[in-house]
């Protein structure tokens, strides 16, 4: 019986196959042929099959019916360049391997020959195509991990940095970035802890790789981009950002807020007025759009409508303690003490952690004459906020002006080790040591301070404080060079001016200390003649203004403010008579009037015992706890207890 049938009975059947083509063009890989097919017996086991596992094929067919226990050779014809193996699997049956072991290996030695070609083609081809290459298919996200690991690193580089463990948060920061590149997020916390090291370079590197890698429409990066270039000075650069991102996002608050304060500190307080009536247009109510438009009107001493504005701030937001504070503020120069009181109780009970409520409460309690009431304030807001070194600044500059200045003094160090670079502790420290006489120690804290940053605000005061110390010692020449230095930084600083006027005076040089208070007056009448000064936001929205109108798309059931809203502001503010009380005068009646009780507010709300306050102010609690904020958190286990 013969292992394979004669070609004829099978001369019809044809498929395509790839192989070789005959003109020799190795350029292509898929060809057409037609070529026998040759079928197996009607009885063959898989033994049969196996025995054939390696066949050569070709157009002159195959010649060994007569021999069937021969091997399958290659035919030596003139015309063959080069056949084709067809390889099937070899099933693999015990008994088999010694005896189709020695005609396997020898097919296959033939068949190799005029395979190499084509098998090195291919596997040239192959190498250059990733999808014959799982691992570099699957090894991108198998990397990857979940977006949830991004939301912890985020948070443990927060906590890391609130610790001032800076390099261990940047590390997390970095990873995040490598692992989710168009992720903004990172880029703008890496950024922060870089700014608040001083790194500005890196940090300015950073944004515009977050930019990049974020294709521009992360606003958050092109915002946090343009507060650093404002605080190095390049204000051009930072309208640049500021107006990125608000292409990038329209509705971006912080951005529209951001651009006009930076224009208000510019003089442009037109500018600054039309970025935030944008920003009410695209971004709807705003407490903090809101409350600048209320400061510029108090600016402008235009009470009644920064009444208004600051309603609706504090509508917009009720637990916006920002909003209370600058309101309350605005009812302290206008000497409404009582409306002032009850809007500190409104901001502490808005945000009763927050520091700066604390603090400006304490700080108005004790200029009222309260010092125990304001001691207790700061306190308060020392303990809730143990890391914060302005709190202790405040309360020791109150010990010492009421108590002595050896506790101050342990309240100034503790405040600088909470803060190295807080420049106002170190300034003020100096202050009370050249009060107290010690002038080589005062000029070591001023220089001290100085060197953290020397073009501030804080520096400007220093300096100006350091100038009066001078003088005070006989060194004029030293005196004027610090003045001079100071209105280098702040020259509209009224104090200055006329201190080293009075300066002059005192040396005899009259006309000298003239041409210095003239100078003083020249400026300051540039920035009052300003017709933008005097207008007010009834100003910019008045109805006969269609353009304007126009723009703004004010909408009658909006919650933006309209030219009818202000014809009723004097009825809104008769209804908050308690809140703009017309009374100066503070005793402890009018205190007990509000209602709100301090110790019960605290005791419920914080758990926190105003008996134990003083253990917070030891000197060894800082030293001995690395977390000040688990230290308040043991105390009101303490507490509870």
């Amino acid at each position: 019986m013969n292992a394979f049938p004669s070609p004829s009975s099978s001369s019809s059947s044809n498929f395509n196959l790839f192989t070789q083509p005959k003109h020799n063009n190795y350029y292509h890989f898929k060809f057409s042929l037609k070529i026998p097919v040759l079928p197996s017996p009607p009885y063959c086991s898989f033994r049969d099959s196996s025995s054939s596992a390696t066949t050569v094929l070709d157009k002159n067919a195959i010649s060994s019916q007569q021999s069937p226990s021969s091997n399958v050779v290659l035919p030596k014809d003139a015309n063959y360049e080069g056949g084709l193996v067809v390889r099937r699997p070899v099933m693999e049956v015990p008994g088999d391997e010694e005896e189709d072991g020695g005609k396997d290996a020898t097919d296959d030695d033939e068949a190799n020959g005029s395979a190499s070609a084509i098998d090195a083609g291919l596997t040239k081809f192959a190498k250059k195509m990733p999808m014959f290459e799982p691992e570099r298919v699957e090894s991108n996200p198998k990397e990857k991990p979940l977006t949830v690991n991004l939301d912890l690193a985020l948070y443990r580089a927060k906590v890391l940095a609130r610790k001032f463990l800076y390099e261990e948060a940047e590390a997390i920061l970095q990873k995040c970035i490598y692992c989710w590149p168009e992720d903004g997020r990172a880029y703008v916390a890496l950024g922060k802890i870089l700014s608040k090291q001083s790194k500005t370079s890196k940090a300015r590197e950073v944004y515009e790789k977050g930019c990049q890698a974020t294709q521009g429409e992360n606003a958050y990066i092109w915002q946090c981009w343009a507060v650093l270039e404002n605080k190095m000075g390049n204000m051009r650069r930072a309208r640049e950002l500021f107006d990125a991102a608000t292409v990038a996002d329209k509705k971006h608050v912080a951005a529209w807020h951001g651009w006009a304060v930076l224009e208000l500190k510019q003089g442009n307080i037109k500018k600054a007025r039309s970025l935030l009536v944008k920003g009410l247009k695209y971004c709807g109510q705003n407490e903090y759009i809101y409350q600048t438009l209320a400061l510029l009107e108090v600016r402008a001493n235009r009470y009644q409508q920064a009444r208004y504005l600051f309603s609706q701030a504090t509508k917009s937001n009720p637990n916006s303690c920002a909003s209370w504070l600058a309101w309350a503020q605005m009812e302290v120069e206008q000497e409404n003490y009582r409306a002032a009181r009850k809007l500190f109780e409104k901001a502490v009970q808005a945000s009763p952690k927050n520091r700066f409520a604390w603090h400006v409460w304490g700080i108005f309690e004790s200029k009222m004459g309260n010092i125990d009431k304001g001691r207790k304030l700061l306190k308060i807001g020392h303990a809730l906020n143990p890391r914060d070194p302005v709190l202790l600044q405040s309360l020791a500059l109150l010990e010492y002006k009421h108590s002595t200045a050896n506790l101050a003094r342990v309240l100034f160090r503790r405040a600088s080790e909470l803060d190295p670079r807080h420049q106002p502790v170190w300034f003020a420290w100096g202050w009370m040591e050249w009060k107290e006489g010690n002038l080589n120690k005062a000029r070591e804290l001023y220089q001290k301070s100085l060197s953290i940053d020397s073009n501030s605000e804080s520096a400007a005061r220093c300096l100006q404080a350091w100038g009066v110390l001078e003088q005070r010692a006989g060194n004029l020449s030293a005196a004027r060079r610090l003045f001079r230095s100071s209105l280098n930084i702040n020259s509209q600083s009224y104090v200055t001016w006329m201190t080293w006027a009075s300066l002059e005076e005192d040396q005899g040089n009259s006309v000298r200390a003239e041409e210095i208070r003239n100078l003083y007056f020249q400026q300051r009448t540039e920035v009052v003649d300003d017709a933008s000064w005097v207008m007010g936001f009834l100003d910019i929205i008045d109805p006969a203004v269609d353009r304007l109108k126009r723009l703004l798309k004010l909408d009658p059931n909006s919650s933006n403010m309209m030219p009818d809203s202000f014809k009723s502001i004097a009825g809104i503010n008769k209804n908050k008579v308690d809140l703009a009380g017309t009374s100066s005068n503070v005793d402890d009646g009018e205190e007990a009037e509000s209602g709100f009780d301090l110790d019960a507010f605290i005791m419920e709300r914080l758990s926190l015992d105003t008996s134990k306050l003083e253990v917070q102010l030891e000197p060894s609690t800082v030293k001995t706890s690395k977390s000040p904020r688990r230290m308040w958190r043991s105390n009101n286990r303490i507490v509870k207890v």
